[in-house]
């Protein structure tokens, strides 16, 4: 597990995102908080010199279990508690959600729930599952953030790409109550199905453009661009990135057997950004790999859409 994941839970096996322990079935939010040890609370204290003086305006957000203090914010913050957090998902996807995983990072900084949506998609036959997830931070860094994140079940790929068409992101800053925020909150997943309608339809249109192994090494070296003045570990590191993607395009199991076409070409993409290693794999390196999908969006695939919808 990675070095800053401080509790967490999965349900039968490490999820897409690497991280985690394991249990046997889906949890309701009352079993999941305590499973992911979220069971705490944060509360607001103030804060003061050495000498005795008051620090007005600021207060230190600290967790009552151990007193650790987890940020400082301002006056006008409003901490938004872990159970705050399930009630407000649970409330958002109705009565009887279940919980895949959640759980804390940066001894408690971050927290995030991922539900698993009933429904499942096929998009160009192949099956798509969304999940809702809630990511939270408590050191006054970020906003809280709710989105649909569709999943490429054969490979565990996260299909996060930016479409103009359909919004599938939510957030609210810790100044406003998430309560409050609801209607916006639901409006936004109740767009799932747009989303991935859009979704469907975008990739039968990137199906439409034919490629061939030289088309391919164009789009890559398009994608992928290596300037003069790179230095030769970024050179290198850069050079690795193409070859994977070439690799995943030509001999992946799942792709293989695929057409060539736009499509393939975005699936091979997304696979790399969603599984490559990096050159040196660090402590918490599955656990940056797992922020960037929980930030909902990645620059190498949405770049990689915009080239196959200039050929289309």
């Amino acid at each position: 597990m990675a070095a800053n994941v401080e509790t967490m839970f999965s349900v039968r096996e490490v999820p897409w995102h690497g991280l985690g322990t394991i249990v046997k079935e889906a949890p309701t939010s009352a079993d999941a908080i305590r499973l992911a040890g979220l069971d705490w609370k944060v509360e607001q204290k103030e804060i003061f010199l050495a000498d005795g003086t008051k620090i007005e305006g600021s207060y230190a957000n600290v967790r009552d279990i151990d007193n650790k203090p987890l940020g400082i914010v301002g006056e006008r913050y409003k901490i938004v508690n872990n159970s705050d957090a399930f009630e407000f998902t649970d409330e958002l996807l109705n009565e009887g959600a279940e919980y895949e995983t959640a759980g804390s990072l940066k001894n408690g900084k971050q927290i995030w729930l991922l539900a698993r949506l009933s429904e499942n998609y096929k998009i160009l036959g192949d099956e798509v599952t969304p999940y809702c997830c809630f990511t939270n931070t408590h050191d006054g860094t970020g906003a809280i953030k709710v989105a649909m994140t569709p999943v490429r079940v054969v490979c565990n790929n996260t299909l996060n790409l930016a479409l103009k068409k359909a919004k599938r992101t939510w957030s609210a800053r810790h100044t406003q109550t998430i309560k409050s925020k609801m209607s916006e909150a639901r409006e936004t997943l109740g767009l799932a199905k747009k989303y991935m309608n859009t979704l469907q339809f975008e990739f039968e249109e990137y199906y439409k453009v034919k490629l061939n192994k030289d088309k391919v090494i164009s789009l890559v070296d398009d994608l992928v661009p290596i300037k003069d003045d790179e230095t030769d570990r970024k050179k290198e590191n850069l050079e690795r990135i193409k070859r994977d993607i070439i690799f995943r395009y030509e001999e992946a199991p799942d792709l293989k057997v695929l057409d060539q076409t736009g499509a393939r070409f975005i699936q091979a993409v997304s696979d790399s950004v969603s599984h490559i290693e990096p050159r040196r794999i660090t402590a918490n390196y599955q656990e940056n790999s797992f922020n960037r999908i929980m930030n909902f969006n990645n620059e190498l695939l949405d770049r990689a859409t915009r080239l196959i919808k200039v050929a289309v």
